[in-house]
Formats: C-alpha cells, sequence, structure tokens
C-alpha cells in the first residue's frame, strides 16, 4: 500500500451541488475510514469550499485513481479537476 494525494477542485457556482451530494460522500469516506487517513474541504478566502483534499493509502495509482472516481462528488459532476499524484510524508504524519 502506498499514500495518495487527491486534489480536486469544484465547478465554479457548484456549492448547491457540493451541499446536495455531501452527506453520500462523507457515507463514502466513512465506509472505508481504514482507506482515508486525512480529508476534508479547499476553502477559498471567505471560508467556502471550493474543492476537496484527500491522503489515502491505496494498492497503486490505477486504485487511487478508482477510489477517486467512485466519490460521490465527482459521480455528481462537482468537480472540473482531479489530479491524483503519489505522496510521501517527511514531516509530521498520519496513521
Amino acid at each position: 500500500m502506498a499514500l495518495f494525494v487527491l486534489n480536486c477542485t469544484d465547478k465554479a457556482g457548484s456549492l448547491d451541488l457540493r451541499m446536495a451530494t455531501r452527506p453520500t460522500h462523507l457515507d463514502y469516506l466513512n465506509g472505508r475510514s481504514e482507506q482515508v487517513k486525512l480529508a476534508g474541504p479547499l476553502l477559498d478566502p471567505d471560508g467556502n469550499p471550493i474543492g476537496s483534499m484527500l491522503v489515502i493509502d491505496a494498492a497503486d495509482l490505477a486504485a487511487a485513481r478508482a477510489f477517486a472516481d467512485a466519490d460521490p462528488y465527482a459521480r455528481a459532476g462537482l468537480f472540473s479537476a482531479v489530479t491524483v499524484s503519489a505522496f510521501r510524508i517527511v514531516f509530521g504524519g498520519v496513521t
């Protein structure tokens, strides 16, 4: 297993879609709590969500991308862009 960062950018003007999809998104993450190491919204200067960032444990890049694609936010079309990158902890950490 390895760590991956999912950096997801919301489409402009999609706050209503984010809020409507949030319960199923949280259910998705809660159902994979052993895999999700860190997750939360990215915020604009006013504190409004404009995307999501997750650190997950996955077998490989393909599995991390599959995790991202299956997220209810992604399936609802919330994101304008999603990047998935391998990640190595150098300082601090998540368990």
